[in-house]
């Protein structure tokens, strides 16, 4: 996609995402209505990068600095059913790991039952390091993905 901007998103992106995060996967599914994805868009401590295709909005990802044990944490990410499958979340997601260029790894979580974005996540050298049975709905994991993203090399005497 390379019709696609990602910048950082003004309020009324943020207002605009959280429509998006209440009518889709895995948020219906997870029971989180429009006033509880608001909040978290709203959320100070994230930040926002929004993806647009010639000037309209078509996704976002919601990025926590230092979420997990200091490290960057992707927190949601979303595209409008126009754009699914063409790339734009794995835009996204390059764009999050270079909005930190210090950034030595990224975690995030993906829901048990979400394999479409796990296999993305996979697809992009996430891999599984950890499971929460029952964390956000019974019945249900979140499954925390990990990518490091500097490799040292090692040097040898």
């Amino acid at each position: 996609m390379t019709d696609i901007a990602i910048d950082l998103a003004s309020d009324s992106d943020r207002e605009w995402s959280a429509k998006l995060m209440a009518s889709s996967e895995p948020w219906l599914t997870l029971g989180r209505d429009f006033a509880t994805c608001l909040a978290r868009c709203r959320g100070p401590e994230f930040v926002m990068l929004m993806a647009r295709r010639a000037g309209a909005r078509c996704g976002f990802l919601l990025l926590h600095p230092t979420g997990v044990a200091g490290s960057p944490y992707i927190a949601s990410i979303a595209t409008s059913a126009a754009v699914r499958g063409q790339g734009l979340g794995s835009a996204l997601i390059e764009a999050a790991e270079r909005w930190l260029p210090e950034a030595r790894h990224m975690f995030l979580c993906v829901s048990s039952f979400n394999t479409r974005a796990r296999e993305l996540y996979e697809r992009r050298g996430y891999v599984k390091v950890g499971e929460f049975p029952d964390y956000a709905m019974a019945g249900a994991s979140e499954i925390l993905m990990h990518k490091c993203l500097v490799h040292k090399r090692l040097v040898r005497p």
